[in-house]
């Protein structure tokens, strides 16, 4: 099945250093390798991931990077550059607007 033009949502809610969110970011690079649109939002804890240089470099090749601008607020983060800060009515859009929406948490 050909992926160009299929559209992938992917959810991380695990901390930079645990293996669910460097699992999130291998499908995301795989899948943006293939052609595949990928909308990322990171929450809870991801939300310290959103300056990763591995996460950055995904979003220069051409990843939607979304951050829960409710957990960054609660973690004193200050909202840049790096990602769309949203809520989840946005992440509820992602789900109802992708072909393949998975988790990692």
């Amino acid at each position: 099945m050909p992926l160009t033009g299929k559209k992938l949502g992917i959810l991380v809610s695990t901390a930079p250093d645990h293996a669910s969110f460097q699992h999130g970011l291998g499908l995301a690079e795989a899948a943006l390798n293939a052609g595949t649109q990928v909308y990322l939002y990171c929450i809870d804890a991801a939300i310290l991931g959103v300056n990763d240089q591995r996460l950055q470099s995904l979003r220069a090749r051409g990843l939607n990077l979304f951050a829960c601008a409710y957990a960054a607020q609660r973690r004193r983060l200050p909202l840049g550059e790096t990602a769309v800060f949203s809520g989840l009515s946005v992440l509820n859009e992602l789900i109802a607007g992708t072909d393949r929406f998975v988790s990692f948490n």
